[in-house]
């Protein structure tokens, strides 16, 4: 449970882009509950982000694109990502078209973000994010 002083913090929602059937996006979805942090999903699946979210998503999380990749989806053989040096923005316009690329789930709170693996993660996140500015 989030002390008062976090609670009070609360001001601005949570964004946790899912895919509904991973596992490990269910467990933090399941934790943002527990929690009882006002959050909202987002299935980047059925809702496809533009390059330039995904852009921005990367900037808040301090990550390359490379590094958010599923190295291990046969999409990233097929596309022969590892076989090639693309470039940040190339990288960018394959995870808008390609979504089943990209590690899940992320959350995004005011100007951070992080990939929620493991899901555990997600408690300090929130609890850096809220805290931060007391």
């Amino acid at each position: 449970m989030l002390s008062n002083k976090l609670t009070k913090r609360m001001a601005h929602k949570v964004l946790i882009y899912i895919k509904p059937t991973c596992s490990t996006c269910r467990k933090a979805v399941g934790i943002l509950d527990e929690m009882k942090v006002d959050y909202e999903k987002i299935d980047y699946f059925s809702h496809p982000l533009s390059k330039e979210k995904w852009a921005e998503l990367l900037k808040k999380m301090g990550k390359k694109p490379i590094e958010i990749l599923r190295t291990k989806e046969e999409t990233f053989t097929e596309l022969k990502l590892d076989k090639h040096p693309f470039s940040d923005e190339a990288l960018i316009e394959i995870m808008a078209a390609h979504p089943e690329l990209i590690q899940r789930p992320i959350l995004e709170i005011e100007d951070k973000a992080i990939l929620g693996r493991p899901p555990e993660c997600i408690k300090e996140f929130l609890h850096s994010v809220f805290n931060r500015s007391s």
